[in-house]
């Protein structure tokens, strides 16, 4: 495969896009990712079934430094929790480790599908809506966030995301402020992206038919246009994030879940 001006074009832009949607929304981007690269790949000759797996990966690494640089904007606001980083980041790393290394093969089907439609469906109209969670609701414990870490970082395995299509509503729904959501989300991009690009590769080793430069199945070339790129506009995507109304914010992040769902939809309906 050739590295030809055309394709470093494209990266690049798709890295551009990742970057500012990273920050903005605490999302990794592995929704814009993953569908374009598969794409970008399949069109230079990539089979279908590892230009898929090559672009989740590759998506997934790309998150550890969109994470990175999109957290130190919202580092600098205050506005990371990183009482509750250290609470799910474990449960995180554990469920993406179980995602990246098989498990997810296993799961991957029509019923798996349509039911994560369903929920992230469900958590988008929760946003959109804007609905006010009980005062009372708090945070769970230790366990409770470690249980729910797990849940982030194997559905992010899945889809190759970073998570904050999961980890923004469930933040919300327990009365964190949606700027301190997304900006932790951001935060907690990095282990799901480290756990998930770890087994990627481990699994990845010796598969016949992965072009040159390619580790496991993350593609190298691709990961060094879009992460340079996406940590450019990545701190642009913060400080928008920051200056936007709190109600404005939540429905541009139920867009994004709604995309999502869409997607998973039609996985789920196509069969």
């Amino acid at each position: 495969m050739t590295f030809e001006p055309l394709l470093i074009g494209e990266l690049a832009t798709l890295g551009l896009a990742t970057g500012f949607m990273a920050g903005l929304l605490g999302i990794g981007g592995g929704m814009l990712i993953g569908p374009f690269l598969t794409l970008i790949l399949s069109a230079r000759g990539i089979p279908a079934d590892l230009a898929v797996k090559m672009a989740i990966a590759t998506s997934m690494a790309t998150i550890m430094f969109t994470s990175i640089s999109s957290v130190r904007a919202h580092h600098q606001r205050g506005a990371v929790r990183w009482d509750l980083v250290k609470g799910l980041a474990p449960g995180i790393v554990l469920g993406g480790a179980l995602a990246s290394l098989g498990v997810f093969a296993l799961l991957k089907g029509t019923t798996l599908a349509l039911l994560f439609a369903a929920f992230v469906g469900y958590s988008a109209t929760q946003m959109f809506l804007d609905k006010k969670p009980k005062p009372s609701r708090q945070m769970p414990g230790m366990a409770g966030q470690t249980a729910t870490g797990s849940v982030i970082g194997f559905l992010s395995g899945l889809v190759g995301a970073g998570g904050g299509f999961v980890s923004v509503p469930f933040m919300v729904a327990f009365n964190v402020p949606i700027l301190n959501a997304v900006a932790t989300s951001a935060a907690l991009g990095f282990p799901i992206a480290l756990a998930n690009t770890t087994g990627y590769v481990w699994s990845g080793s010796g598969v016949a038919g992965l072009p040159a430069w390619s580790l496991g199945y993350v593609w190298l070339p691709g990961l060094l246009v879009i992460a340079c790129c996406s940590v450019l506009t990545a701190p642009l995507g913060a400080r928008t994030a920051h200056r936007l109304p709190i109600a404005k914010l939540k429905r541009t992040f139920a867009m994004v879940l709604y995309l999502l769902a869409a997607y998973m939809l039609y996985k789920g309906l196509r069969g």
